[in-house]
């Protein structure tokens, strides 16, 4: 038994070595994506914001602002959601490694850059576009994700004001709930037309942040209540995925995407972890199961230290990013691999096989399409960034 057991320790300290080593090149993949895209998309003017496109084209048209006064102007400085990004990623880095570095990027340039968009119409909020440009509309759901990572902030360091920039962000959110269609938050604060997964399920994952930051049983109530209804207006009973939206004449868009999906298992994970109801982990892991199956193509494969795994379906990386905070979160409960190892899988791929010259990468995770994409969204590029770092947390 002796012999054995010394044999064993050097055995585990090397897997625990290779472990570490493996994590901590994610971790630095992570920050070289983050060094290049401030580099290529920053604007040096002294406003901290970001072009929106690498190469810059000042013509570029936001297909995703739903019809917004603003899509079709010259636009120098990126939309808020895209600048948004930064902030996701840069948040999982400091959780990562607590590095007073992340902690200074994140106070004295995403910040600062972030209040460029910060618009004082009441409750406040940000805008979709910069307010020292004509005033733009305000979508709910780009606020709940900035609502998320300042949450996310005051977790990890404790520091009051991300919590207060939290609570006064779900004030405006909250603005955004009414009982029409029997409940839900519409997409946008100017056209409340359509009540969408991608402003419902984040909210119960802000809802039940909140809950963690405060303890406050208002928001683990309204969690409970805000989940059902997406689920029961939302889900594909069929693989339990989740559409896109429900217009108010009861329409339902049957689209799906990857982080709608995600959040939802994000938010049905967080609330089995301070409920212990297993109907919830039931939920995450059903919805787990069918995202998979939807997102990934098993027919395209990609080999990994002797295994093949999936390939992620073609899609903005960023819905991707947020569909993998999901999976990460039911991990932590039910510490099924499965998943995980099939995004680590493909982020390796990904950084052999979809980057241009640039360090930039595309969103074809074939690798195939690379080169006949002129532009880089930024969004994409903090997405993977963000994956990145994620996964070195594992």
């Amino acid at each position: 038994m002796k012999a054995t057991f010394k044999v064993m320790i050097p055995m585990l300290i090397a897997f625990c070595s290779c472990t570490a080593i493996a994590q901590d090149q994610y971790y630095k993949k992570a920050e070289q994506t983050l060094q290049i895209i401030d580099k290529l998309y920053a604007v040096n003017d002294g406003k901290f914001l970001y072009r929106e496109n690498y190469p810059y084209d000042e013509k570029y048209s936001a297909s995703y602002l739903g019809g917004g006064v603003n899509e079709n102007k010259t636009n120098p400085y990126s939309y808020l959601w895209p600048f948004s990004g930064s902030l996701s990623a840069y948040t999982v880095l400091l959780e990562k490694e607590n590095d007073s570095a992340v902690k200074k990027q994140i106070d004295q340039r995403i910040l600062p850059g972030l209040e460029q968009y910060f618009d004082t119409r009441d409750p406040y909020a940000y805008a979709s576009y910069v307010k020292f440009a004509p005033q733009s509309d305000r979508f709910y759901d780009d606020n709940i994700w900035l609502g998320i990572d300042f949450l996310d902030l005051y977790l990890h360091t404790d520091q009051q004001s991300y919590l207060k920039k939290a609570e006064e962000i779900w004030r405006f959110v909250e603005s955004g709930w009414d009982d029409k269609l029997g409940g839900g938050i519409y997409w946008m604060e100017q056209k409340k037309e359509s009540k969408n997964t991608c402003s419902n399920a984040p909210a119960v994952v802000y809802l039940m942040k909140l809950y963690e930051a405060t303890k406050s049983n208002q928001y683990l109530d309204k969690a409970k209540q805000l989940y059902q209804w997406t689920k029961s207006n939302l889900q594909d009973p069929e693989d339990k995925t989740y559409w896109d939206n429900i217009k108010l004449d009861g329409k339902i868009d049957k689209a799906k995407y990857p982080y709608n999906t995600g959040q939802m298992i994000q938010a049905a994970t967080l609330l089995y972890k301070h409920t212990a109801n297993k109907n919830y982990l039931k939920d995450a892991q059903e919805t787990a199961e069918g995202g998979y199956k939807y997102f990934f193509d098993a027919s395209k494969t990609i080999q990994s230290e002797g295994k093949s795994y999936p390939t992620l379906k073609r899609s903005d990386s960023w819905f991707i990013a947020v569909m993998l905070r999901g999976y990460v979160e039911l991990y932590d409960v039910d510490k099924n691999s499965v998943y995980l190892d099939t995004f680590r899988a493909n982020l390796q791929y990904a950084w052999v096989n979809m980057r241009d010259k640039d360090g930039l990468f595309s969103k074809d995770w074939s690798g195939k399409k690379q080169e006949s994409e002129n532009k880089k969204w930024l969004l994409d590029q903090f997405a993977i960034a963000e994956m990145f770092a994620r996964i070195s947390k594992l």
